[in-house]
């Protein structure tokens, strides 16, 4: 059974990470987990350093550090209803490595982050702290973008987020079991449906779509464990085309609220690799994303 004991969420108080935290602590609710946030102060550097005391600048460090530990407080107080337990970190350095550092040292089993916000991602831009997390962790990372669909429901504030559609999206590979066990794991904790989809880039010549998809729709159900059969409800699906897009789509007609792909290990979504399936999909669902590294 998939364990997640400590989860780390990032915050830079923007909407979108806001948005990350309401995941974080809906996923530390469900599985019982340690929630950590953490917020970074990054150094601060003068133009002319030779006319800067280094007394001054420790001073003004000082007052960011404290400043950033009372916003911290604050966030964390005025957004966890019923006041959960959440463990405030602030860290000193560049984002991306004091994000990397605390995920080592407490050994986080799942990393959660928003885009769009002050170091968020967009359609255009690569070399984000997002993005060079995701190319670096060693923990699976959630990826939170403002959804299409909102899940907050304001007469019931004690569950920000409620999850009635999975998806996941295999290409038969064996890094796709890992995140298997993701998805069905979140299908069962949140009583979910789960779709099991296989996209491919065109109908072999040998054969058509109907023996096509019966064959893939025989794959998906093999892939499913016996045990777990009974607890989950899950259907199979088969798309033709280019993958990404595909996934982008079905997401959008099934107004899926989170899906799971498997990533083959880290460095797999390396800038060299911007095209790639997993990569595009974090980019354009409709939907958080949840990337499972081997």
């Amino acid at each position: 059974m998939l364990r997640l004991e400590r989860i780390l969420c990032p915050l830079d108080f923007s909407e979108f990470s806001a948005k990350a935290y309401d995941y974080a602590q809906s996923l530390a609710r469900h599985y019982r987990a340690t929630l950590l946030v953490e917020h970074v102060v990054q150094p601060v550097f003068s133009a002319h350093p030779s006319y800067v005391y280094p007394d001054m600048v420790n001073d003004i460090y000082q007052d960011m550090r404290t400043h950033a530990a009372e916003q911290l407080e604050q966030f964390v107080t005025s957004h966890t209803p019923g006041g959960g337990q959440v463990e405030c970190q602030v860290r000193d350095g560049a984002v991306t490595d004091a994000i990397l550092a605390l995920a080592e040292s407490v050994k986080a089993d799942l990393i959660v982050m928003g885009t769009h916000g002050r170091h968020g991602f967009d359609h255009l831009m690569l070399g984000s702290v997002t993005e060079k997390v995701l190319r670096k962790a060693r923990c699976p990372v959630l990826v939170v973008r403002r959804p299409v669909h909102d899940f907050v429901a304001p007469a019931d504030r004690a569950e920000p987020v409620r999850l009635h559609r999975l998806l996941f999206c295999t290409d038969f590979s064996p890094h796709s079991e890992r995140a298997l066990a993701y998805a069905l794991s979140l299908a069962e904790e949140y009583q979910a449906e789960l779709t099991l989809l296989h996209v491919i880039e065109e109908i072999p010549v040998s054969s058509d779509l109907t023996t096509t998809t019966a064959e893939v729709v025989r794959q998906l159900e093999a892939s499913i464990p016996a045990e777990e059969r009974s607890r989950v409800t899950i259907k199979s699906r088969m798309r033709v085309g280019r993958p990404y897009q595909e996934i982008v789509r079905f997401g959008q007609e099934t107004e899926t609220d989170l899906a799971v792909l498997g990533v083959r290990g880290r460095g797999a979504l390396d800038l060299a690799l911007f095209g790639s399936t997993t990569h595009r999909v974090i980019q354009q669902a409709p939907c958080p994303v949840l990337a499972v590294h081997i």
